[in-house]
């Protein structure tokens, strides 16, 4: 099984950015989506941005992850 997060874009440069998940911040690749900017948020797997989605998905995912994991405890 594959899981995907989103994480919001907080600086770029070149083909790399600097992204953030609940506060956690990492560098991630870029490279397969042409239009991702500062402030985007894109689904990242194993370090790459594979997909922009809005705000509003965005949100819903993380809050769906986090009642799954609050579960789990």
């Amino acid at each position: 099984m594959c899981l995907a997060v989103p994480y919001k874009i907080i600086s770029k440069q070149d083909i790399k950015a600097i992204a953030d998940v609940l506060g956690v911040q990492k560098e991630i690749d870029i490279r397969i989506l042409d239009d991702v900017e500062v402030n985007d948020y894109v689904l990242v797997h194993a370090g790459f941005a594979i997909q922009k989605m809005n705000q509003e998905e965005a949100q819903e995912t993380l809050k769906l992850l986090n009642e799954l994991c609050q579960e789990n405890i």
